[in-house]
């Protein structure tokens, strides 16, 4: 029984990695139950890694990672290396005496290495490498047979050959090849030259008797092109002979018309071509002249001259009309030449001749020869897709395991393959940022991470991406749609970054302890604002009002000889002020003072406790929010963020808060720097402030004193005595 590989983990982000030691952890990592593989599954676009490694992992072509892809890539390096520890090693050149020898006498890829370098003229060299492979690439590309399989009309100097393949790819479309020119690989041709030997079969088949000669072939296309319009002409008669009260329903009637009449009318218009072919009536023959339906006289007039005149030898006045027995007879004369068209192969050769098909057969030989020389060179171009995938898995493979079975790379600091790059906003850094696709789809689910999250809009030029950001450290306060920033790639290219949705989760308990504070002064602040806006509205009503009095009063002139009436006093709206209102509002105030009083005295009244008691207000504030951050804090995920991406995570992942910090750094001044402290512009209401503080301290003291309140702990001569007022 063989032995179970003997992995070593680590922990991270409260899970157990796997940790990659050497390349035979790499060769076992099949053996590694998946259900401590980090991820399951990755895409291959929208992540800091090269396309061309994961294309090449990515055997169905689904633009996706899985374990079995994966596992397949790392046993495929290590059974082609002589040492799996090179694929730790990593760099994009592997020397020839690494490659391990076949079993078998099969061409290796040390020799199809080797035979590269002889190619590009470097047979003193001992490491093939990446560019190498690169550069062999181009000049297969450059080549006449490159073993892509695809033919381009510039591969031949025969001209008929040429055209063939020019039609070709008019008739079913181009593929390009290795140098991203259009040709035409063996599907497309064998589909061609199947249509042409159709078309060659139908031309020589029986019914072609029957059409030879040009007025049978043009009269049976006559006939073909009104059958049905005709044979519904005369089953109309025969109704109409069987019941005369059916004529007018089976004629066009008055309400088809008015719904014609008030549109702009064409020859074309299919509502016309629906009409009867002319007007209906028992035993009636279908006029081919006059007073027919319009859209259909120039199918009438062909009739007339390809097929009753000539078949039919009718003349005169008799050739300007068809009863239903010459229709009968003229169908049955063109049936054969007819059934032969009806069979005729629907493709893009059907407009050409039986001369134009041979030409076309006549080629196929040599075309088909051309795909299978070129054909010859894919063996070579296989095993050199076998060796840049050997050269691109030596790079990467250890790279993309450190970032799919194991998040290594991002919990030691070197930026994971998922990180698109850094945004500067709001004095800070965020190291976490992700790529995204759909902005509203990733937030329904990002949201579970239980982290505050920034959704951007990155501009760079004509280019446009958006990203989503995690703000996991220092507050988020002012952190709004709308704010500006600046977001650097992991290529270092700078991009303007905007907010454009936000998802807001606290950062630190610290942050949750002032929070209900900030709101409370927030609530207090906007209902200021709003009383502010709404008292400013009604006085400006108020005065606009008055002005308007004052103005229209002095315009109405009064009567002749009537007693001028006494001048009357101007009274601002709303300036009259009730007794009962000055009552209640004394009441209410002096309510107010009394509660307030009373909660005065019973604080004053616990001494040494009022520490306790001022921290247990505190508490009782800032803990619910405190604890709500805590628990949120301790679920903050990596996993939700990653999954709405496109990734399959197969831990939690969590972000605590002293990961959170190295992913957010806020800003510092550095320790060598020197502070010029004074400010020019600074607020100068700090010594009014204090004066005002130590007033209202006072103004307490004052009335804790007078009220008795300070007596038990003042020496007599300091207490609040009432001295009796003798008489």
């Amino acid at each position: 029984m063989q032995e179970a590989h003997d992995f070593k983990f680590f922990r991270a982000g409260g899970v157990d990695q796997v940790l990659i030691r050497n390349g035979s952890d790499i060769a076992h990592i099949g053996e590694l139950d998946q259900k401590l593989w980090v991820a399951l599954a990755c895409p291959t676009r929208g992540i800091e890694f090269d396309s061309g490694t994961l294309d090449l992992i990515d055997t169905d072509h689904d633009r996706r990672i899985r374990p079995p892809e994966l596992i397949a890539a790392c046993e495929w390096a290590c059974a082609h290396l002589r040492d799996a520890d090179e694929l730790i090693d990593g760099g994009d050149g592997i020397a020839l005496g690494s490659f391990r020898q076949p079993e078998t006498d099969d061409f290796s890829l040390a020799d199809e290495a080797r035979h590269v370098l002889r190619l590009l003229r470097k047979e003193d060299a001992n490491v093939i490498t990446l560019d190498d492979i690169e550069r062999r690439n181009d000049m297969l590309a450059a080549m006449r047979f490159n073993g892509d399989g695809i033919v381009t009309p510039e591969t031949t100097t025969e001209e008929p050959v040429r055209r063939t393949l020019q039609r070709i790819m008019e008739a079913h479309g181009s593929v390009k090849d290795r140098n991203g020119r259009d040709g035409v690989d063996r599907a497309r041709a064998e589909a061609f030259f199947a249509e042409a030997e159709a078309m060659r079969r139908w031309q020589a088949g029986e019914g072609s008797a029957a059409c030879s000669g040009g007025h049978m072939l043009e009269a049976a296309e006559a006939v073909g092109a009104v059958r049905e319009k005709v044979d519904d002409f005369f089953v109309r008669c025969r109704l109409a002979a069987y019941d005369f009260q059916a004529v007018p329903a089976l004629n066009a009637t008055p309400g088809t018309y008015e719904a014609l009449a008030t549109q702009a009318l064409t020859l074309e218009d299919q509502r016309i071509a629906a009409l009867p072919m002319a007007r209906i009536a028992p035993g009636r023959t279908l006029p081919l002249r006059a007073g027919v339906n319009p859209a259909w006289d120039g199918a009438l007039a062909r009739l007339q001259q390809k097929a009753v005149v000539p078949l039919l030898g009718h003349a005169g006045e008799q050739a300007d009309q068809l009863d239903e027995q010459a229709w009968t007879e003229l169908q049955r004369r063109v049936e054969s030449c007819r059934a032969w068209l009806a069979a005729k192969p629907a493709s893009p050769l059907s407009n050409l001749d039986g001369a134009a098909i041979g030409a076309l057969l006549a080629t196929r030989d040599a075309v088909m020869a051309l795909i299978d020389e070129d054909k010859e060179a894919e063996p070579h171009n296989a095993r050199l897709r076998d060796l840049e995938k050997l050269l691109r898995l030596k790079r990467d493979l250890h790279r993309l395991l450190e970032n799919f079975v194991s998040f290594k790379a991002f919990y030691s600091g070197k930026g994971a393959i998922f990180q698109a790059g850094t945004l500067y906003l709001d004095s800070r850094s965020c190291d976490l940022t992700v790529r995204v696709d759909d902005v509203k789809q990733h937030a329904a689910l990002a949201g579970l991470a239980r982290t505050c999250l920034a959704y951007c809009e990155c501009r760079r030029g004509g280019e446009r991406m958006n990203i989503v950001a995690a703000f996991t450290a220092g507050d988020v306060d002012y952190l709004f749609a709308g704010r500006n920033g600046v977001f650097y790639d992991r290529q270092g290219r700078d991009w303007d970054a905007t907010i454009t949705r936000l998802i807001e989760n606290p950062t630190s308990v610290a942050q949750a302890f002032f929070s209900p504070y900030k709101k409370f002064v927030r609530m207090i602040e906007e209902q200021v604002a709003r009383r502010a806006a709404a008292g400013d509205a009604s006085a400006q009503g108020a005065l606009g009002s008055l002005a308007t009095s004052i103005a229209t009063t002095g315009r109405t002139a009064a009567p002749a000889g009537a007693p001028a009436a006494p001048a009357a006093t101007a009274r601002l709206p709303g300036s009259r002020i009730d007794v009962g209102t000055v009552a209640a509002l004394g009441v209410a105030m002096g309510s107010i003072s009394a509660v307030l009083v009373a909660l005065f005295s019973k604080f004053i009244d616990l001494g040494q406790w009022i520490p306790i008691a001022i921290a247990g207000m505190v508490l009782a504030i800032s803990g619910p929010s405190m604890l709500i951050a805590w628990l949120k804090l301790r679920q903050r995920s990596l996993g939700p963020i990653l999954d709405a991406s496109g990734w399959a995570i197969n831990g939690r992942m969590k972000i605590n808060v002293r990961l959170g910090a190295s992913l957010s750094k806020t800003a510092r001044i550095p320790r060598q720097a020197m502070r010029v402290l004074r400010d020019p512009y600074a607020e100068r209401g700090g010594v009014t402030g204090a004066l005002a503080a130590l007033a209202l301290v006072a103004a307490v003291a004052v009335l804790a004193w007078r009220l008795d309140l300070l007596d038990r702990r003042l020496p007599p001569a300091l207490q609040h005595t009432a001295s009796p007022q003798g008489s």
